[in-house]
């Protein structure tokens, strides 16, 4: 039910996929990307965060940024740093941390399919946010970032993926960020690519697990392009990365507060929660969170009588922000008000003590994980999660794959 497209892949050259490959554009700063590519001119932060090259005084926004993003791109074409294959290809890419694999097949997906909801998402997004991708994508005239798929598991596409790891040697295989190991293999044989295409077929549907803002400016300049009559087949779809939800994994996304408790805080809390003393720093269950206060670990455990049937409402980070932030802080808007933050799983509860302990915020709040059937089961009522509801690990590196908008 859902089509899946081969592609001519522009990827970098396997000598060079290591210093090429970065980490995604939204998960670090101008400063840090600027940090993590010194001394490398391959690095692709060149290309998805060109303001690192450009005055500090230009925003990360001007379309100075763009052009650049667009110059970069073709200035690594021309230098054979990266390259445009000749064929439409599959692609598998796995990532390996702390001994659990992942493996993704690229391809490109249809703009149709996300139009009709066979594409589902579970977040909502901001319009800056699309402006800005919109503006690279229509610069560089490419999908310069993949979008992180899912799909609920098909053992004819789970055989095929493992016989060709098995039998053929990956064309990147380097460690990066985190002690993530990265492994690319090109599907080159056409009756694979056909078989594999046709079992997508069968499949229902399609989960975003990360990548909303990439996808909505991937369909919009889709769109953009039918309307100016510029509509060619690579047009109507966009870079993805589709994995099957079984081999995902789901971090903690961790919350903190800038804003002291009141003096019944504990009190307010037991109106909803079971609250222990108990030293434990991540919560060992579904319900549970933990509570740093600066001097004691805290076990909050929602009471049943609380947990609605609602796939949403049901969700931890949703009791959290109904029961203790909106209640007792009256924080309405997690997205805008700056008294709370959020702590990505990655960073582990030794940055949630230090926050606290530097007097910097005031509380802080360990999460259990939301689970990838949380995800589906929301995605599926067509319902939208809370912000700041998943972090995905290992993160798909960018500069591995682009998708050319033009057929030439």
């Amino acid at each position: 039910m859902v089509q899946v497209h081969p592609f001519k892949g522009i990827r970098p050259t396997s000598e060079l996929a290591a210093q090429v490959a970065a980490l995604p554009y939204d998960v670090v700063n101008s400063q840090e990307a600027k940090e993590l590519a010194a001394g490398n001119p391959y690095s692709y932060f060149h290309i998805d965060k060109a303001e690192i090259d450009l005055p500090a005084d230009v925003s990360p926004y001007d379309k100075k940024v763009y052009q650049k993003a667009a110059d970069n791109l073709a200035d690594f074409l021309k230098a054979g740093w990266l390259f445009k294959e000749e064929q439409n290809y599959f692609y598998l890419y796995e990532l390996v941390m702390n001994g659990r694999s992942q493996t993704g097949i690229v391809a490109c997906t249809s703009i149709e399919d996300y139009i009709d909801e066979k594409i589902k998402k579970h977040e909502f997004t901001r319009h800056e946010k699309e402006i800005d991708r919109m503006n690279h994508i229509r610069t560089c005239d490419a999908n310069t970032s993949p979008i992180f798929l899912s799909y609920r598991p098909k053992t004819e596409i789970q055989q095929i993926i493992k016989a060709w790891q098995q039998d053929y040697k990956p064309v990147y295989d380097f460690t990066s960020y985190h002690e993530v190991t990265h492994r690319v293999w090109v599907i080159d044989q056409g009756d694979t690519i056909e078989t594999l295409a046709k079992l997508f077929t069968e499949i229902e549907a399609l989960y975003i697990a990360d990548g909303h803002h990439r996808t909505e400016s991937a369909v919009k300049i889709g769109l953009e392009k039918r309307e100016n009559g510029e509509q060619n087949p690579e047009t109507e779809q966009f870079l993805s990365i589709l994995f099957p939800e079984d081999e995902l994994a789901i971090w903690e996304y961790n919350r903190v507060l800038k804003v002291a408790p009141p003096a019944d805080f504990m009190e307010q809390l037991k109106e909803n929660y079971s609250v222990t003393k108990s030293g434990v720093k991540k919560p060992k269950q579904a319900g549970d969170c933990q509570l740093y206060d600066g001097k004691t670990w805290y076990t909050l455990r929602i009471k049943a009588e609380k947990i609605p049937n609602d796939p949403v409402e049901k969700l931890d980070v949703a009791l959290l922000q109904k029961h203790v932030f909106e209640t007792i802080f009256d924080i309405q808007d997690i997205r805008t008000d700056k008294r709370i933050d959020f702590i990505g799983g990655i960073r582990g509860t030794a940055e949630l003590e230090r926050l606290v302990d530097s007097g910097d915020f005031k509380l802080a709040f360990s999460m259990y994980p939301t689970q990838m059937r949380d995800l589906l089961a929301v995605a599926d009522a067509k319902k939208i999660m809370p912000p700041k509801s998943t972090w995905f690990e290992p993160k798909l590196l960018s500069g591995l794959f682009l998708h050319d908008l033009e057929t030439k």
